[in-house]
């Protein structure tokens, strides 16, 4: 059996002392060439790699790239494992039946065992539970989006009904296994909602969070103390236009930036 992949994650982030997330979208947009973009992502994920607690590629982007990006994906999970860093693809799947296994077998198994998975519940709770248990035999994770970073969330996931999937997760976790404290069963929740995120980190105790929103979207990382268990761990913010393009093209600018992302986070925890 693999690495549990939150017990993974929760070490690296105590080891290193990091809880940054390092999104890598590439946009054709900001190359001279599909070789510029290729050398350019790979750089930043190998020198951002001791800044960050784990990687997060956003598929959208590489499926935009055709049949080539999914090559370039391939090829930033192998270094990225080479690297032991922890892979969280962002592809926000969800569906019924044996497309949502089809999905999960795509994205948990194979050649991504141990990697965890970005899902969507609103087609109903039936439909994560693919994804859960291949989860579980690869020993990965899914993060549930519970409440997301952008500011429409509210159309749909206000009234309450945020608090409902959070409390459907809570209850199937715990009918799994934990390690430390964490289950496979993470959550999303956006960094943009700082003064919740004490609400979210009590109401989905054994959930690894996964908080994007940092940097481009606004997110301050001094604000996000309160999504972190009293150790530190248990959370991770991801970042991606605010590293891979802090600074056009720049490698080292990418590093500074994320450095600068890591000690904010840290910062923010020392002071609570």
């Amino acid at each position: 059996m693999p690495a549990h992949f939150a017990a993974r994650l929760r070490t690296r982030t105590l080891t290193l002392n990091t809880r940054l997330c390092l999104g890598l979208d590439p946009r054709e947009d900001a190359y001279h060439s599909r070789a510029e973009l290729r050398t350019h992502t790979l750089a930043v994920l190998d020198a951002c790699a001791e800044v960050v607690a784990c990687v997060k590629p956003q598929l959208a982007f590489y499926e935009a790239l055709g049949l080539w990006g999914m090559e370039l994906l391939e090829e930033v999970c192998d270094a990225a494992r080479a690297l032991d860093l922890p892979i969280i693809l962002d592809a926000k799947r969800g569906d019924i039946g044996s497309t949502a296994a089809a999905y999960a077998r795509a994205w948990l198994s194979g050649q991504h065992a141990g990697a965890a998975l970005t899902v969507n519940p609103w087609l109903g709770f039936e439909t994560l539970e693919p994804f859960i248990e291949a989860a579980q035999q690869g020993g990965g994770a899914v993060f549930v989006l519970v409440k997301t970073s952008n500011p429409g969330q509210a159309d749909l996931q206000g009234g309450g009904h945020s608090e409902r999937v959070a409390a459907k997760l809570t209850a199937r976790a715990s009918r799994l296994p934990l390690e430390h404290g964490l289950s496979s069963i993470g959550a999303v929740v956006g960094a943009t909602h700082p003064h919740e995120l004490a609400q979210w980190r009590s109401q989905l105790p054994h959930a690894p969070l996964l908080l994007p929103g940092l940097g481009a979207q606004g997110a301050k990382a001094e604000d996000l103390a309160g999504a972190f268990f009293p150790d530190g761990s248990g959370a991770v913010v991801s970042a991606s236009r605010g590293i891979q393009y802090a600074s056009g093209n720049d490698v080292q600018a990418a590093v500074s930036a994320a450095q600068s992302f890591r000690d904010g986070l840290n910062a923010g925890l020392e002071r609570r």
